[in-house]
Protein backbone atom coordinates (compact mmCIF):
# COMPACT_ATOMS: atom_id res chain seq x y z
CA UNK A 1 0.00 0.00 0.00
CA UNK A 2 1.18 3.15 -0.72
CA UNK A 3 2.03 5.67 1.96
CA UNK A 4 0.53 8.44 0.29
CA UNK A 5 -3.16 7.42 0.87
CA UNK A 6 -5.17 7.89 3.29
CA UNK A 7 -8.62 6.21 3.83
CA UNK A 8 -11.95 8.23 3.69
CA UNK A 9 -14.45 7.44 5.70
CA UNK A 10 -18.00 8.53 3.85
CA UNK A 11 -21.56 9.56 5.74
CA UNK A 12 -23.29 6.48 3.44
CA UNK A 13 -22.24 3.36 5.00
CA UNK A 14 -22.62 -0.65 4.60
CA UNK A 15 -25.04 -0.13 7.65
CA UNK A 16 -27.31 2.27 6.11
CA UNK A 17 -27.38 0.61 2.18
CA UNK A 18 -28.49 -2.70 3.98
CA UNK A 19 -31.51 -0.66 5.23
CA UNK A 20 -32.05 0.70 1.94
CA UNK A 21 -31.97 -2.89 0.53
CA UNK A 22 -34.05 -4.36 3.51
CA UNK A 23 -31.49 -7.45 4.08
CA UNK A 24 -28.30 -7.95 4.80
CA UNK A 25 -25.23 -8.32 2.55
CA UNK A 26 -23.20 -11.76 1.90
CA UNK A 27 -20.60 -13.27 0.05
CA UNK A 28 -21.69 -16.93 -1.35
CA UNK A 29 -18.70 -18.50 -2.86
CA UNK A 30 -19.70 -21.45 -4.76
CA UNK A 31 -16.52 -23.40 -4.58
CA UNK A 32 -15.87 -26.87 -6.51
CA UNK A 33 -14.50 -28.66 -9.53
CA UNK A 34 -15.31 -27.55 -13.11
CA UNK A 35 -18.27 -28.81 -13.76
CA UNK A 36 -19.76 -29.32 -10.09
CA UNK A 37 -22.83 -26.76 -11.62
CA UNK A 38 -21.09 -23.83 -9.55
CA UNK A 39 -22.43 -21.62 -11.93
CA UNK A 40 -26.05 -23.00 -12.81
CA UNK A 41 -26.74 -23.17 -9.23
CA UNK A 42 -25.62 -19.39 -8.52
CA UNK A 43 -27.73 -18.30 -11.55
CA UNK A 44 -30.57 -20.32 -10.40
CA UNK A 45 -30.23 -19.17 -6.67
CA UNK A 46 -30.17 -15.97 -7.90
CA UNK A 47 -33.13 -15.92 -9.90
CA UNK A 48 -34.61 -17.55 -6.35
CA UNK A 49 -33.23 -14.34 -4.34
CA UNK A 50 -33.96 -11.71 -7.16
CA UNK A 51 -38.10 -12.86 -7.11
CA UNK A 52 -37.80 -12.60 -3.49
CA UNK A 53 -37.12 -8.82 -4.00
CA UNK A 54 -33.09 -9.01 -3.11
CA UNK A 55 -30.62 -6.96 -4.39
CA UNK A 56 -28.12 -9.56 -6.02
CA UNK A 57 -25.04 -9.45 -8.17
CA UNK A 58 -23.12 -13.02 -9.79
CA UNK A 59 -19.68 -12.94 -10.28
CA UNK A 60 -18.45 -15.85 -12.31
CA UNK A 61 -14.95 -17.21 -12.34
CA UNK A 62 -15.09 -17.21 -17.08
CA UNK A 63 -17.03 -13.87 -17.18
CA UNK A 64 -14.09 -12.15 -14.22
CA UNK A 65 -11.11 -13.88 -16.19
CA UNK A 66 -12.13 -12.19 -19.78
CA UNK A 67 -12.12 -8.81 -17.84
CA UNK A 68 -10.82 -7.63 -14.82
CA UNK A 69 -8.68 -10.64 -14.76
CA UNK A 70 -7.61 -11.39 -18.36
CA UNK A 71 -4.09 -10.81 -17.74
CA UNK A 72 -4.20 -14.18 -15.20
CA UNK A 73 -3.10 -17.42 -15.95
CA UNK A 74 -3.81 -21.45 -14.46
CA UNK A 75 -0.34 -21.45 -12.91
CA UNK A 76 -0.82 -21.67 -8.58
CA UNK A 77 0.27 -17.94 -8.17
CA UNK A 78 -1.74 -16.35 -10.54
CA UNK A 79 -5.19 -18.68 -9.52
CA UNK A 80 -4.25 -16.95 -5.82
CA UNK A 81 -3.95 -13.41 -7.42
CA UNK A 82 -7.52 -14.32 -8.76
CA UNK A 83 -9.27 -14.45 -6.13
CA UNK A 84 -7.73 -11.92 -3.76
CA UNK A 85 -8.88 -9.80 -6.66
CA UNK A 86 -12.29 -11.67 -6.40
CA UNK A 87 -12.02 -10.58 -2.48
CA UNK A 88 -11.25 -6.92 -2.90
CA UNK A 89 -14.18 -7.25 -5.23
CA UNK A 90 -16.79 -8.88 -3.27
CA UNK A 91 -15.53 -6.61 -0.18
CA UNK A 92 -16.97 -3.83 -2.28
CA UNK A 93 -19.97 -5.33 -3.57
CA UNK A 94 -20.63 -6.28 0.09
CA UNK A 95 -20.59 -2.87 1.05
CA UNK A 96 -22.99 -2.00 -1.59
CA UNK A 97 -25.15 -3.48 0.31
CA UNK A 98 -25.45 -6.12 -2.45
CA UNK A 99 -25.90 -10.12 -1.71
CA UNK A 100 -23.00 -11.45 -3.96
CA UNK A 101 -22.83 -14.79 -5.70
CA UNK A 102 -19.57 -15.91 -6.75
CA UNK A 103 -19.02 -19.05 -8.80
CA UNK A 104 -15.21 -20.15 -8.47
CA UNK A 105 -13.16 -23.43 -8.17
CA UNK A 106 -10.66 -21.08 -5.74
CA UNK A 107 -9.07 -24.17 -5.33
CA UNK A 108 -6.74 -23.72 -2.18
CA UNK A 109 -7.98 -23.81 1.59
CA UNK A 110 -5.53 -20.27 1.85
CA UNK A 111 -7.13 -18.94 -0.60
CA UNK A 112 -10.63 -19.11 0.17
CA UNK A 113 -9.54 -18.17 4.23
CA UNK A 114 -8.29 -15.47 2.57
CA UNK A 115 -11.51 -14.32 1.24
CA UNK A 116 -13.15 -14.96 4.51
CA UNK A 117 -10.70 -12.79 6.05
CA UNK A 118 -11.45 -9.38 3.12
CA UNK A 119 -15.28 -9.70 3.85
CA UNK A 120 -15.53 -10.88 7.33
CA UNK A 121 -16.12 -14.27 8.22
CA UNK A 122 -19.93 -12.71 9.14
CA UNK A 123 -20.54 -12.12 5.72
CA UNK A 124 -18.84 -15.35 4.33
CA UNK A 125 -20.96 -18.31 3.25
CA UNK A 126 -19.01 -21.09 1.89
CA UNK A 127 -20.97 -23.32 -0.31
CA UNK A 128 -19.47 -26.53 -1.38
CA UNK A 129 -20.59 -27.90 -4.75
CA UNK A 130 -19.43 -31.64 -4.38
CA UNK A 131 -19.45 -33.46 -7.35
CA UNK A 132 -17.30 -36.18 -8.35
CA UNK A 133 -14.32 -35.60 -10.36
CA UNK A 134 -16.31 -38.59 -12.65
CA UNK A 135 -19.55 -36.79 -12.77
CA UNK A 136 -17.70 -33.67 -13.72
CA UNK A 137 -15.73 -35.02 -16.45
CA UNK A 138 -19.07 -37.01 -17.61
CA UNK A 139 -20.40 -33.98 -18.25
CA UNK A 140 -17.91 -32.01 -19.49
CA UNK A 141 -19.64 -28.99 -20.38
CA UNK A 142 -16.59 -26.93 -21.64
CA UNK A 143 -14.64 -29.93 -23.04
CA UNK A 144 -11.96 -28.91 -20.79
CA UNK A 145 -11.19 -32.93 -18.94
CA UNK A 146 -11.35 -34.16 -22.35
CA UNK A 147 -8.16 -31.51 -23.02
CA UNK A 148 -6.31 -32.24 -19.94
CA UNK A 149 -6.18 -35.98 -20.37
CA UNK A 150 -4.93 -34.95 -24.08
CA UNK A 151 -2.15 -33.22 -22.40
CA UNK A 152 -3.40 -30.26 -23.79
CA UNK A 153 -4.49 -28.14 -20.94
CA UNK A 154 -1.94 -27.92 -18.02
CA UNK A 155 -3.06 -27.22 -14.63
CA UNK A 156 -6.52 -28.40 -14.84
CA UNK A 157 -7.90 -28.32 -11.35
CA UNK A 158 -8.68 -32.57 -10.85
CA UNK A 159 -6.32 -33.57 -13.29
CA UNK A 160 -3.00 -31.85 -13.07
CA UNK A 161 -3.65 -29.63 -10.38
CA UNK A 162 -5.06 -30.01 -6.78
CA UNK A 163 -8.48 -29.13 -5.10
CA UNK A 164 -8.26 -28.67 -1.77
CA UNK A 165 -11.72 -29.64 -0.73
CA UNK A 166 -13.62 -27.28 2.22
CA UNK A 167 -12.79 -28.51 5.93
CA UNK A 168 -16.04 -27.27 7.27
CA UNK A 169 -18.37 -25.23 4.62
CA UNK A 170 -21.14 -23.49 5.82
CA UNK A 171 -23.25 -25.81 3.51
CA UNK A 172 -22.33 -28.80 1.05
CA UNK A 173 -24.56 -29.34 -1.90
CA UNK A 174 -24.16 -32.81 -3.23
CA UNK A 175 -24.91 -32.74 -7.04
CA UNK A 176 -23.89 -36.51 -8.28
CA UNK A 177 -27.82 -37.96 -6.58
CA UNK A 178 -30.18 -34.78 -6.36
CA UNK A 179 -32.04 -32.71 -9.05
CA UNK A 180 -30.87 -29.19 -9.60
CA UNK A 181 -34.00 -28.39 -7.90
CA UNK A 182 -33.56 -29.94 -5.08
CA UNK A 183 -30.29 -28.24 -4.51
CA UNK A 184 -31.04 -24.56 -5.31
CA UNK A 185 -34.41 -25.76 -2.35
CA UNK A 186 -31.40 -26.62 0.24
CA UNK A 187 -29.55 -23.16 -0.47
CA UNK A 188 -32.31 -20.57 -0.43
CA UNK A 189 -33.79 -22.68 2.67
CA UNK A 190 -30.73 -21.89 4.23
CA UNK A 191 -30.03 -18.13 3.30
CA UNK A 192 -33.37 -18.26 4.70
CA UNK A 193 -32.12 -18.64 8.09
CA UNK A 194 -29.60 -15.99 7.40
CA UNK A 195 -31.24 -13.34 5.62
CA UNK A 196 -33.97 -13.01 8.75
Amino acid sequence: MSLHTVKHEYKINKNRRELLHGHKSYLLLFTGLSGSGKSTLANLVEIDLHEMGLSTYILDGDNIRNGINKDLNFDPEDRSENIRRIAEISNLMLNAGVITLAAFISPYLKDREYIKQIVGKDNFIEIFVNTSLEECERRDVKGLYKKARTGEIKNMTGISSTYEIPIDPDLEIITDDKTINENVKSIIKFLKTKLK
